[in-house]
């Protein structure tokens, strides 16, 4: 998102965003980035739409009352955009797309490629965690569903 930005402003809009993302309550972290959104998308439209795009992905995390490593690492888009490029430039030496199974090949194999750069994810340790907290909010929506 930040390289939408011009760099004079990036330290100004990182401290706004490590602030919001430092924020152990989910709304009150929503509501600070929703404000940085509309703030930046008069003169940055694209870094606001960045912004945006993944906001309620990014709050996801804190929502479930995760916390250290693993928060860091689940709260950022990297990991997803990372391997999201490297399929893109396994895919781009493509000059010629048969069909659509052809593009489901590809993109597999492009995949596969990324799987091998991945490093282990920060905070491992805590996904015992990270289980129960996914469980305890399984059941909240299940039981919400039922309610309704």
């Amino acid at each position: 998102m930040l390289e939408h930005l011009p760099q004079a402003e990036r330290l100004f809009v990182s401290r706004k965003l490590n602030k919001a993302w430092s924020e152990p309550d989910a709304r009150r972290a929503e509501a600070q980035l929703r404000a940085l959104a509309k703030q930046l998308d008069t003169n940055h439209p694209g870094a606001a739409a960045s912004l945006l795009e993944g906001l309620d992905e990014t709050l996801t995390v804190t929502r479930l009352g995760l916390s250290g490593s693993l928060l860091d690492t689940f709260k950022s888009t990297n990991p997803i955009e990372s391997m999201i490029s490297i399929a893109r430039d396994v895919t781009g030496n493509v000059k010629r797309w048969k069909n659509g199974k052809m593009v489901v090949r590809w993109m597999a194999a492009g995949l596969l490629d990324a799987e091998k750069r991945f490093r282990r994810v920060k905070g491992y340790r805590d996904m015992p965690m990270l289980r129960v907290a996914l469980r305890r909010h399984h059941q909240g929506v299940e039981s919400t569903r039922r309610s309704a």
